[in-house]
């Protein structure tokens, strides 16, 4: 399969993850191609990729999202070091069920463990990357970046 099949499939894996994990009115916004850095927000989930193509997944947005999504799905208000815990669930559950949504397609991918970043990061050494942004309601704006190593 091309690479532009298994980006296409990611990130349509990608939006139909975010629907299936998060229990809220989830609207996407066409995909942008950026050029090195990614700029990180205030907290951010980092997942790599790996099978039939290389590469990470960022999911980021300002601290307020996360803890209002946070609320949303556990009934109660997150700081600190549950906010961040949250942050690496919430990207795991996004990520596992992007694996089984590529799987379906065809794809082989695997998952590593999430890494939560607290706090601006500018992340450099990727090929390519596409930047999709996510509005969801009742918790505001987040943003997921698919980083692709060739």
């Amino acid at each position: 399969m091309t690479l532009t099949k298994n980006v296409t499939d990611t990130l349509n894996g990608i939006i139909q993850s975010i629907k299936n994990v998060i229990p809220l009115s989830v609207t996407t916004s066409s995909p942008t191609l950026l050029n090195q850095p990614v700029n990180q927000h205030s907290i951010g989930v980092l997942i790599g990729v790996t099978g039939d193509f290389g590469g990470r997944i960022i999911i980021d947005g300002e601290e307020d999202a996360f803890q209002a999504l946070g609320t949303t799905m556990f009934g109660m208000p997150l700081e600190g070091e549950m906010l961040e815990s949250f942050a690496g669930e919430l990207g795991n559950m996004l990520a596992g069920n992007l694996a089984t949504q590529v799987s379906q397609a065809g794809h082989i991918i695997d998952i590593t463990p999430p890494t939560v970043i607290v706090g601006a990061t500018k992340m450099y050494g990727f090929d390519k990357a596409l930047q999709l942004p996510i509005q969801i309601d009742q918790v505001g704006e987040m943003t997921i970046t698919l980083m692709i190593q060739e």
